[in-house]
Order: structure tokens, then C-alpha cells, then sequence
């Protein structure tokens, strides 16, 4: 077996890390997905729709892999965790550190009027993570630790697009 390690740097990629198991569903997806590899039907099967959002949101932030197997109804596409641990070496100032615990624990609501607003700024090309930080009174840091947070944006260098599935 490879062992990959997952190192994060990055205060806000905390964010992402936190979300990756933070309902029931997703915890035990992300179990499932770190000891086999799991077709997408089963996943609908087991977890209806919430397990679908719940792996385009790992796929997202690249915490899955995937292949074609062969099932008993033909080639199927199936996934697994990249990584098989995760290292965590980060230092950042008290003030990060609140902007990401609250980045993490806002709630569904508060999390879709951040999108809808931060989509709402959005041209073709996207929005500058500046440009939106500064619209919407709020540190660049929490900007980030939301989008990283958003199953339907993602930050591509300086830039805040539509994640490619929303």
C-alpha cells in the first residue's frame, strides 16, 4: 500500500479539513472511502444525495481519487481517499485562528448567503479574493476558510470562480 500524507501549511485549508467529516454522512463516507474503493452507485445507495454532494466536495478539495473497475454491470467509475494520513503544521495569529474557527462553524444559512452574495459579485472571469473581501467587510482569511468551505466556489490563484459542478 502507498502511504500519502497530506501536509497542510495553511491556516485556512484547516477549513477544508474540518468539512471534510463534519456531518454523519460524510464521516462515514470518508471511512468507507479511506478502507475500499466505492462505486458512485453505491454511494447514491447507501447515502442518497448528501453522499453525492459529499464527494464533490472531497473531490473538490482533491481529498479523493478515482478509477474504472469493472463491476458486475460493466465499467463503473469508483473512488478512494488520496491521501492515508493527514499532518497538520501550522502557525498563525490569534486572529486568523478566529476567522477560521468561525469560517467553520458558521451555519448552512449564513454559508449560502456568503455565496450567493459572493456570486452575486462574480463576472465571467470571477472576483478578485481583495475585491470581495473588501465588499463584504471581511478579512481575506474568513474569505477563504468560506470558499473552501463552498461545495459551488473555489479560489484559483487571487481569483474566487465557480467551482466546475455548481
Amino acid at each position: 500500500m502507498v502511504v500519502r500524507i497530506k501536509v497542510v501549511n495553511d491556516v485556512g485549508e484547516l477549513v477544508s479539513i474540518f468539512h471534510a467529516a463534519d456531518s454523519e454522512i460524510k464521516r462515514k463516507l470518508l471511512t468507507d472511502l479511506s478502507s475500499d474503493w466505492v462505486t458512485m452507485d453505491k454511494i447514491e445507495k447507501e447515502y442518497g444525495q448528501k453522499g453525492k454532494r459529499a464527494l464533490t466536495y472531497l473531490d473538490k478539495i482533491k481529498m479523493i481519487e478515482s478509477q474504472w473497475i469493472t463491476g458486475p454491470n460493466g465499467p463503473e467509475k469508483a473512488f478512494h481517499t488520496y491521501y492515508t494520513n493527514v499532518q497538520i503544521n501550522i502557525m498563525g495569529t490569534m486572529s486568523e485562528l478566529s476567522d477560521i474557527i468561525y469560517a467553520t462553524t458558521i451555519s448552512e444559512e449564513t454559508l449560502e448567503e456568503y455565496e450567493n452574495t459572493i456570486t452575486g459579485m462574480m463576472t465571467e472571469e470571477g472576483v478578485f479574493l481583495g475585491d470581495a473581501a473588501d465588499k463584504l467587510g471581511i478579512s481575506q482569511i474568513l474569505l477563504k476558510g468560506i470558499v473552501r468551505r463552498s461545495n459551488i466556489l473555489h479560489i484559483k490563484g487571487y481569483k474566487i470562480e465557480k467551482a466546475l459542478d455548481a
